[in-house]
């Protein structure tokens, strides 16, 4: 749908008609999208909550403001980097992370990093907001205590079997009393799609938020009864971590892109990535290649696995790994990574990964007006704890499943230490102006399906609509992944090119891509038809 106000895309449709009734009734955009996102913590609770972590894109124009607010979860100050060495079991079968006994670093309490999205959101209210946290975090109260029908997307989250070493997920709910009494039918069940899920505990720790502030979270009776949980429980998170822990602000990273600027976000998050995969591909005319074709995959894959090649082996916490930053934005790698290319070269991923594969389980959200003010948020649980404090209603992330339990290696554990994350929240110009407005949930996979909308506006001229449902492929090992409407023509023929190709019977799969297009100040958007989503204007 296009417009000419305002523009919401989010992965639920309750957060996408949260924001546009903010805009609707005179918030701007940051209002729209932390109202937005709190709704998502309700109405999809193992997706995101206020326990968790992300990244947030602002470019305010009006205010000459372009910034992130990044709250990467950090690794608690209690964290030893031998700590879990002796419980290695074994690495996980996909190559990504390891299986510990007790499944301690993927669930429970000690598989949390510090929470910081409630404190994020409302930074960015009082930074650049015109309505109070108080206010917008009233349809989310709604939503917990009048309950929401369970939609697919989060029902296929907790039926999904254990794979590769990690757990079935719905022991997420069943394994903690506190959880199970919110999550599980009284007789034990996991509701059916439709079924109501309502949450009156985390309606009242939304509704003392709003009374006493966010402060409440992180010093006052909300961070006592936090620590006085963890405490009885073996969790590593204390009153010192919650009064501690802060976000930070971070000038985004640039690029250029066929006469488009590009701002992404640093490290620990994604943005170096899409960063380089797009200065790499600028040397070949993919439109004269023909999307998708066999010419197009293996070109882009090959950008992918490179870019994948250097966030295994030389990326992480910029805190405590020295990324060569200044040579991986070089126009000049990038040109002598574009000759390997065209000289037939395939770049060998190893399996044997220096980090956990990120939880796809994440959610993301875009809002624009036609002033040029635009949000791209993205924020996660991971794949969420299990953990429910008794009696306040939400959960908390297990972010501390992605560090490698080996010391002496660039994804090893310490104290204060953030994941690196493919999040990686983005906005493509045309000039000052913003043309694109990217970001998705999906682990690993998110700058693979970030980097693929982008080409398919700016290369191919397709909507916002169209860019996010494009089929598409991800290549970030030596295995191409297919998803199911790619052509078996093209399949056949990057086999015969020497190319492991793998195909999915999915016809859409992660990430979850959700975008805004901004073109001669009308707005159009997209969500993936992967999710239950929903783009619209106001």
């Amino acid at each position: 749908m296009s417009g000419t106000r305002g523009f919401v895309s989010a992965a639920q449709p309750e957060a996408t008609e949260a924001g546009l009734d903010i805009l609707r009734s005179g918030g701007n955009v940051i209002d729209a999208a932390i109202g937005a996102a709190l709704v998502q913590t309700a109405v999809d609770p193992q997706m995101c909550g206020i326990a968790g972590f992300g990244s947030m894109h602002i470019h305010l124009p009006a205010q000459g403001v372009h910034t992130f607010i990044d709250f990467h979860g950090r690794a608690p100050l209690a964290t030893r980097a031998d700590m879990w060495e002796d419980l290695i079991v074994r690495e996980c079968d996909d190559g990504f992370g390891f299986v510990l006994k007790g499944e301690v670093n993927e669930i429970g309490y000690q598989s949390m990093t510090t929470p910081l999205t409630i404190k994020a959101f409302d930074e960015a209210l009082h930074r650049f907001g015109t309505r109070p946290l108080a206010e917008l975090i009233q349809p989310a109260i709604r939503w917990c205590e009048d309950g929401f029908p369970v939609r697919p997307h989060v029902h296929d989250f907790w039926m999904q079997p254990a794979m590769y070493g990690r757990i079935e997920r719905v022991r997420v709910l069943r394994d903690h009393p506190a959880t199970a009494k919110i999550y599980l039918k009284p007789d034990g069940s996991v509701r059916k799609v439709g079924e109501l899920l309502r949450n009156p505990d985390m309606g009242r720790t939304y509704r003392r938020i709003a009374e006493h502030g966010v402060d409440d979270f992180y010093h006052g009776e909300i961070a006592q009864r936090i620590a006085q949980d963890m405490q009885a429980h073996g969790g590593l998170i204390t009153m010192e971590d919650l009064a501690t822990c802060t976000t930070e602000s971070a000038d985004p990273l640039w690029t250029t892109y066929r006469g488009h600027r590009v701002a992404t976000n640093p490290p620990p998050g994604g943005g170096l990535l899409i960063v380089m995969m797009l200065n790499i591909l600028e040397h070949f005319d993919l439109a004269a290649l023909g999307h998708n074709s066999p010419d197009y995959i293996a070109i882009v894959s090959e950008a992918m696995k490179i870019a994948t090649l250097e966030k295994d082996t030389r990326m992480g916490d910029p805190r405590f790994v020295d990324i060569p930053m200044q040579e991986l934005m070089s126009k000049e790698w990038a040109a002598r990574m574009a000759d390997r290319i065209r000289r037939g070269e395939k770049t060998h991923v190893p399996r044997l990964n220096d980090g956990a594969k990120e939880s796809r389980n994440t959610t993301h959200i875009c809002v624009a007006d036609d002033r040029g003010a635009c949000v791209s948020l993205t924020h996660s649980l991971g794949s969420s704890s299990g953990v429910v404090t008794d009696g306040l209603g939400f959960m908390y992330n297990n972010c501390m499943m992605v560090f490698d339990p080996r010391p002496g290696r660039p994804g090893s554990l310490a104290p204060g230490k953030a994941r690196f994350s493919a999040m990686s929240p983005t906005i493509v110009f045309r000039g000052d102006a913003p043309f694109f407005v990217v970001g998705s949930p999906g682990g690993t996979t998110i700058t693979m399906g970030n980097l693929q909308a982008i080409l398919n506006a700016v290369d191919f001229g397709m909507t916002a609509q169209e860019a996010v449902g494009a089929p598409r492929f991800c290549a970030t090992s030596d295995t191409i992944e297919l998803t199911n409407r790619v052509l078996r023509s093209t399949q056949a023929a990057l086999e015969a090119r020497g190319y492991p190709v793998m195909r999915h019977p999915f016809s859409y799969m992660f990430p979850l891509v959700h975008a805004i297009r901004i073109v001669d100040g009308r707005l159009d958007g997209g969500a993936d038809p992967a999710g239950d989503g929903l783009a619209m204007s106001t």
